[in-house]
């Protein structure tokens, strides 16, 4: 594999796919070690999956050394991390309700403001804020990410809480709270999970179990469909859903989304202005316990998935590859598998969709996100999780 230094934009997207998970679970990645995984991507032929671990500034790579392909980590690595994952947490005005689900949920730009260095723009965080008595819920804020050019530092300034999940509840389950924007950037769509409640998805008078749709200061944006019940339905797009962790745009600008079911029936809907996709009333899923959910069925009223999956493949994200490094995969949409330990692929015709291939990874992916250059960059989940840049072998 050709090793070329990242660029500062580069290094910085590969600090904000380790970060999320990092200052989520609090764990620190292993050092990488000279070891090289393959695996065999249909119509692509090998790929190589090149071992990286998060870095804190694009100057840490002047003292890494490059043994097979692979970047090994200077020494004092660790404690560098360490000062990067708490200027991370103490850039949230107020504590960070970590537990559970709960933690950090989400980093997201906006891609007119992408550059070859990182510099000053506009980043969006979600994360999860206590409430009273026992009560939590997930919250967006909006600051302004600043790199300087002599030392590379960043700070993020003037982090404002700009949204909140309503109402908050008891639990650490469910959040959802991730953000795309709209492909002209004029709006913010935000997924906000039910929470483990169940019947609330249901109920428009609050947001869990919803995808709202927000002007990016978070106001509630004209034309959502409930905007004459006022705040907060006026800030609802869809509704009925259980825990969206995976949403995006296509070519077309339709918005997918993939979200957990229940002891099976996850999902792939196609988000409709003013849908309602049926959870808890109907899955194609059970209850944990066994208890039968009614099935979809033609007249129920509800939006029927467009795939559902039974095993569960309890995605962690997704994304549309739009590159050219794996050509043939273009348009389709890429699926981070927990439970499946791969990537998933699917390919969309219209509004349908379906399953084309699996690339076993051996073990959890906790998130796979498209990088400047179309390589796709994997996160693995859990104790010693590696960050694998993955190209064509």
């Amino acid at each position: 594999m050709n090793y070329t230094p990242p660029t500062q934009e580069q290094v910085f997207a590969m600090r904000v796919c380790a970060g999320i998970e990092e200052l989520a679970q609090r764990k620190r990645f292993e050092a990488a070690t000279p070891d090289m995984v393959e695996a065999i991507a249909e119509g692509i032929g090998q790929f190589a999956a090149g071992e990286w671990a998060p870095l804190n500034r694009p100057g840490d790579l002047e003292g890494a050394k490059l043994e097979n392909g692979v970047v090994r980590l200077p020494e004092g690595f660790e404690e560098a991390y360490e000062h990067y994952v708490e200027q991370g947490w103490n850039a949230i005005d107020g504590p960070v309700d970590y537990g559970g689900q709960g933690g950090l949920g989400e980093i997201a730009f906006l891609d007119s403001q992408r550059a070859a260095t990182v510099g000053s723009r506009t980043i969006y965080l979600s994360w999860v804020e206590a409430g009273e008595g026992d009560t939590r819920g997930a919250v967006v804020g909006r600051g302004t990410l600043n790199c300087g050019t002599e030392d590379a530092s960043c700070k993020i300034e003037g982090l404002e809480t700009i949204w909140r999940q309503t109402p908050k509840v008891t639990g650490r389950g469910h959040y959802s709270h991730r953000i795309v924007f709209s492909p002209d950037e004029r709006y913010m769509f935000v997924s906000s999970g039910e929470r483990q409640k169940g019947t609330p998805a249901q109920d428009t008078s609050n947001t869990l179990g919803t995808i709202v749709r927000l002007n990016l200061d978070g106001t509630a944006a004209a034309g959502n469909p409930l905007a004459a019940q006022g705040s907060p339905s006026d800030q609802i797009w869809s509704w009925g859903h259980r825990n969206i962790l995976a949403m995006d745009f296509d070519a077309e600008g339709r918005l997918w989304e993939i979200e957990h079911g229940p002891a099976g029936g996850d999902e792939l809907n196609l988000v409709q202005k003013g849908g309602n996709y049926g959870w808890p009333t109907r899955s194609f899923g059970d209850e944990y316990n066994g208890t039968p959910i009614p099935d979809h069925t033609a007249d129920d009223g509800f939006i029927k998935p467009v795939i559902d999956w039974t095993p569960v493949i309890a995605s962690g994200n997704f994304f549309i590859y739009d590159g050219d490094l794996f050509a043939p995969w273009r348009g389709q949409g890429i699926i981070a598998g927990l439970k499946t330990q791969a990537l998933i692929r699917i390919a969309f015709d219209g509004d349908t969709a379906r399953e084309v291939g699996r690339i076993p990874m051996g073990e959890r992916i906790r998130q796979v996100v498209q990088g400047p250059d179309g390589a796709i960059w994997a996160l693995e989940d859990g104790e010693g999780g590696r960050l694998l840049k993955l190209t064509p072998g």
